[in-house]
């Protein structure tokens, strides 16, 4: 988004308050006017009139036409889609600065680029805008180039990186079992038009005085008492027929132990929303929204797959993660 409305228009989408600093990245949700959750994505803020969102691959054109729907007619902003010119490597681990660190003459120490922050890099031959944050809970970056020096970029990562141990991996990382140890929540999951940001745990300290997309619902919504609380369960056994074990794949019935449906006040089922192996923390674990009656931890509950029901227990209700709670890792 370029041009002299481009604050206005961000702002007019973003939860988040978007007149930040340049090089600043923010994390935000954009709603509809019922304050369902519409997107959940980051917004680099690049120049004075000049914002970059990056949201995810199948929400893309959806999230595209969101912003031009939104946007001015007068000409003042405009909304160019970059999907196919760049590309995006993340870079992340406990040594993912000693690997940028070294193939860089900019300094990445925490000090000289902080965590939400982002600005262009020479990352050996290849020119990068480097966007610090993580969706897998662990230190690193999102290296943005053009298309073209995509190969490039690998290359030069995947050959200096074999002194640090790196390693390829994909989906299964970003979207499963990384995000889910730390409680990162995902659109079209945990964060759809059903739910709100404050059953997701994910209302902000406070809202932002500029008028946004669904502002009145989410004031609401902050000043009355959920119908349901997004948490993270555990699974206590898997092994319940015949020895073999079952892991639950995602949108499994959420029941107490003697086997009643979970249904909040406004009439929704709990059910998983998210499953996957935690193996920082040796767990299966599992996303849902419960009722708050339900929404403590400790509190044991089931889960059906496959006919019999599986023992769980609440390990948090809200958005605490499992792993690294305080976030130092992310912000080391």
């Amino acid at each position: 988004m370029t041009g002299p409305g481009a604050l206005d228009l961000v702002q007019k989408v973003a939860v988040a308050q978007m007149d930040v600093p340049i090089g600043r990245v923010a994390y935000t949700s954009f709603l509809n006017a019922a304050g369902g959750v519409k997107a959940d994505l980051t917004i680099m803020r690049l120049g004075p009139h000049h914002f970059r969102v990056v949201t995810g691959g199948i929400t893309g054109q959806a999230d595209r036409k969101w912003v031009r729907d939104h946007g001015p007619e007068d000409g003042s902003v405009e909304v160019t889609d970059l999907t196919s010119a760049w590309c995006t490597l993340g870079v992340w681990g406990p040594r993912a600065r000693d690997l940028v660190q070294g193939m860089t003459q900019d300094d990445v120490s925490n000090e000289g680029f902080p965590f939400a922050t982002c600005r262009w890099i020479d990352v050996g031959p290849v020119r990068v805008l480097a966007s610090r944050i993580s969706y897998v809970g662990e230190l690193g970056w999102e290296l943005h180039t053009p298309m073209e020096q995509g190969a490039k970029l690998w290359d030069t990562l995947w050959e200096a990186g074999a002194a640090h141990g790196v390693l390829p991996v994909g989906l299964g990382v970003y979207l499963t079992t990384g995000r889910l140890e730390k409680g990162y929540r995902a659109h079209g999951s945990e964060l759809e038009l059903e739910f709100d940001l404050v059953e997701a745990g994910m209302a902000r300290p406070k809202v932002k005085d500029e008028e946004f997309v669904g502002r009145q619902a989410y004031l609401e919504q902050r000043n009355g008492s959920p119908a349901a609380l997004l948490c993270t369960l555990i699974v206590d056994d898997h092994a319940l027929t015949a020895g073999i074990k079952r892991y639950m794949l995602g949108r499994e019935p959420i029941l107490t132990r003697d086997g009643t449906p979970l249904v909040d006040r406004k009439g929704r089922r709990s059910y998983v929303t998210s499953a996957g192996s935690g193996p920082s923390v040796g767990k299966h674990i599992l996303l849902a929204y419960l009722p708050p009656e339900h929404a403590t931890p400790g509190a044991e509950l089931a889960v059906e797959y496959f006919g019999d029901r599986y023992p769980v227990t609440v390990a948090v209700a809200g958005s605490t993660p499992l792993f690294d709670p305080e976030n130092k890792r992310v912000k080391s």
